[in-house]
């Protein structure tokens, strides 16, 4: 039995240096754990694939192709099918672009006013509250938030 137990050790990796000679048995248990799970994994992958080997056994997930049969003498039809229907999927939320989308106009509508405060405009209205000036909208829980009055003039 030692003598098969030496030859096990040698086969799964040489042993020969000698500040391990007294860790041999651990590390050969741990490589026999390893060599025992890829043997079994081979195992079933290796029946995975012989039980699926015949051709018969197709499964058609689709519904389009023709007859299984090799010997099928009648008609082939085309199944008729609706093309997939495609859901874009967007970067941003609708409530984020919106937002974006204020920020903007409220960029652009301010640089509008300054153009009319250093021209020749005689009633200049002053700008409302930006929406993002949160303390503008501060609000009770049970009360709506205060209206966005739009900048655009």
């Amino acid at each position: 039995m030692n003598e098969v137990w030496k030859i096990w050790k040698y086969a799964l990796g040489s042993f020969s240096d000698e500040k391990t000679r007294r860790y041999d048995n651990h590390v050969v248990l741990v490589r026999t754990f390893i060599f025992i799970s890829y043997f079994i994994t081979n195992c079933f992958i290796t029946a995975g694939v012989i039980r699926h080997w015949n051709p018969m056994s197709k499964i058609d997930t689709q519904g389009m192709s023709g007859p299984v049969d090799p010997n099928y003498k009648g008609p082939v039809r085309m199944q008729p099918h609706k093309p997939m229907m495609i859901h874009p999927r967007r970067l941003f939320t609708s409530e984020y672009v919106k937002e974006m989308k204020i920020l903007i106009n409220e960029v652009l509508d301010e640089r509008e006013h300054k153009k009319r405060m250093d021209g020749a405009y005689d009633n200049v209205e002053p700008l409302p509250a930006s929406y993002f000036d949160t303390e503008k909208f501060n609000h009770r829980i049970n009360e709506p938030e205060p209206e966005y009055k739009d900048w655009s003039q």
